[in-house]
């Protein structure tokens, strides 16, 4: 479902290039569950991101669904995203003025196909069906994670990227999001890709990669 071939990216600090991703290869197949892990600055994030179609390697192919995915216009990529990927990150991104339901709308708004019957079940899904109204300073961290789980799981993606997905909770809401996150994955046959520091959570996955100076060691 997944394969990078040669990935490079690299990044300008200080006037000074420095080559964050050297040369990667991966092959994530469908309905695997794989965490990424290594030591802070190894490059995990960046090839997170190059893998979900958000940061453009410098070098190198992403294939998704045998689809050369950046080699799509702009507006395709988009496209591919929206029906197909879902996202969840350690700091939320959850719009402050919008409520929980209304944050887990707003994939199917911009796909074009709002639902709020979808919307509702994906909220009841991670238990949080009488939270709907409220808003995300309202919410607890572990809520807010649960909101933004939903907002992921709405359009029925195939693919789950999590980065850093309990990065930001104490242990027990760790735990409780990722016992959501693994059982919807696994009913839903959706291949997982998860970037964490914490290697405890890497007993999860099928695979493991740990990337370290920017190849997978």
């Amino acid at each position: 479902m997944i394969e990078a071939k040669q990935i490079h990216r690299s990044f300008t600090l200080a006037k000074k290039e420095i080559e964050v991703l050297k040369g990667i290869d991966v092959k994530i197949e469908a309905g695997e569950k794989v965490f990424l892990c290594g030591p802070s600055g190894a490059g995990k994030t960046t090839l997170m991101y190059t893998l979900a179609g958000l940061e453009h390697p410098h070098k190198g192919s992403v294939f998704i669904d045998g689809t050369d995915f950046y080699a799509l216009s702009s507006g395709n990529q988009a496209r591919l995203r929206n029906e197909k990927i879902g996202y969840v990150f350690q700091n939320y991104f959850l719009l402050p003025e919008l409520t929980a339901i209304e944050n887990v709308l707003v994939p199917g708004l911009i796909g074009g196909k709002a639902e709020v019957t979808r919307a509702k079940e994906a909220l009841d899904r991670v238990g949080l069906s009488e939270r709907g109204d409220h808003l995300p300073a309202e919410l607890s961290g572990g809520e807010q994670q649960r909101v933004a789980i939903a907002r992921a799981l709405v359009n029925s993606p195939s693919i789950i990227f999590a980065d850093e997905p309990t990065g930001n909770l104490d242990s027990a809401n760790s735990d409780e999001v990722m016992k959501i996150l693994m059982e919807v994955v696994e009913e839903r046959n959706a291949t997982l890709v998860v970037v964490t520091h914490d290697a405890s959570l890497s007993r999860h996955g099928d695979r493991i990669f740990t990337i370290q100076d920017g190849v997978i060691a």
